[in-house]
């Protein structure tokens, strides 16, 4: 044999073990991504188990002095279709809404309304809100809690209707209207909105884009400025915005789109009362993006209050844990909305809140 001849044959040999090595990596790494695929779909079934247990401790935490209910409710359809062929693209979206009205409730009375949407983008209204929920029902407030379009607990598909800033808000407004029209111990005139975080860009966006429905709005810590957050935020919370279920581009590809889903964009429709609270050591949403709400409505010549607290202990969750601290912040959020709702049974003192929430004083 050639060496001609030999060399052909070695690298005839090399060549076929090359694909052969080259179909089995192939092979291989659609193995791997078909098992990371399985892994993110069992997430959506430990969420949805893990909402279903959490639904009864709302029952049993709150069962002596609330009626506790979850309704089944609709929205605005998708924002966008997630296929161009969908027939039934058109369809309004179906959303659960906890609903809490007090025990002792006398259906010849008018009683006041708080929407209290959840924080967090993908996430639900878990009992981490029970004293907060036993502090409002004690002062004879009814309320309720849209798990608006992408909150976890139902599964991929409501995972994947998220649309932060958009119509997410649309599953809040449709809660608070379906109150008014099914409950006639409702008091229409005396709604509030209150929220957190993300639940506090909520409550802004309610009071900015939907003023003639709310009496008073309370945003803790919102999000506020979508530029001002990509900006000062990783990655990991880009890839929320950039995900073919969500808009799909990036600010830099459509900034238009991200100033639509920011509550600054709005500042100019203030004609309602509003209280605005921030913490200096919030590592979640930074002072500073709360600033330029607050900058923005003052440059529209506003109304309204705000607090910057210094240095809070809890940072991003600073009035919403059990601490003393955050307890007594809460008393003047509950003062504030006092002041527009009227509540039969408002607290006299941080004391008589506590007791309320927490059986103790």
């Amino acid at each position: 044999m050639n060496n001609s001849f030999k060399f052909f044959l070695i690298g005839l040999f090399t060549a076929v073990n090359t694909v052969s090595i080259s179909a089995q990596s192939d092979s291989l790494l659609k193995e791997i991504n078909s098992l990371k695929q399985t892994v993110n779909d069992y997430q959506h079934r430990f969420d949805v188990l893990e909402k279903q247990i959490d639904d009864l401790m709302w029952f049993r935490r709150l069962e002596d002095i609330a009626h506790v209910d979850k309704v089944r409710l609709t929205g605005t359809p998708r924002w966008k279709p997630k296929d161009q062929d969908d027939r039934f693209a058109g369809n309004k979206l179906q959303f659960y809404a906890y609903v809490f009205i007090p025990k002792d409730v006398d259906i010849n009375k008018k009683y006041p309304l708080i929407v209290l949407p959840h924080s967090g983008v993908h996430a639900n209204f878990s009992t981490y809100y029970a004293h907060i929920v036993r502090e409002l029902i004690a002062q004879e407030y009814v309320v309720v809690s849209a798990e608006y379009r992408g909150s976890t607990g139902y599964g991929k598909a409501t995972y994947e209707n998220i649309d932060y800033g958009g119509r997410e808000n649309d599953d809040v407004l449709e809660s608070r209207n379906y109150m008014i029209e099914n409950y006639s111990f409702i008091d229409s005139t005396r709604v509030g909105v209150v929220g957190w975080s993300h639940g506090g860009m909520i409550a802004l966006m309610q009071i900015l884009q939907h003023g003639d429905k709310y009496q008073c709005a309370f945003a803790g810590v919102p999000v506020s400025d979508l530029e001002n957050r990509l900006t000062s935020h990783d990655k990991s919370y880009t890839a929320y915005f950039t995900a073919p279920h969500h808009i799909g581009e990036s600010i830099q590809e459509n900034p238009g789109e991200y100033a639509r889903r920011s509550p600054t964009h709005y500042a100019g429709n203030l004609n309602k009362p509003l209280l605005i609270h921030t913490n200096t050591n919030d590592n979640d949403v930074y002072v500073e993006e709360v600033k330029l709400m607050i900058d923005t409505l003052k440059k529209y010549d506003k109304e309204f209050e705000y607090k910057i607290f210094q240095d809070a202990s809890g940072g991003h969750g600073f009035d919403r844990i059990d601490s003393k601290e955050a307890t007594d912040i809460r008393f003047t959020i509950h003062k504030f909305l006092e002041r527009y709702l009227s509540p039969a049974k408002p607290f006299k003192s941080t004391q008589e809140m506590r007791m309320a929430a927490y059986g103790f004083n």
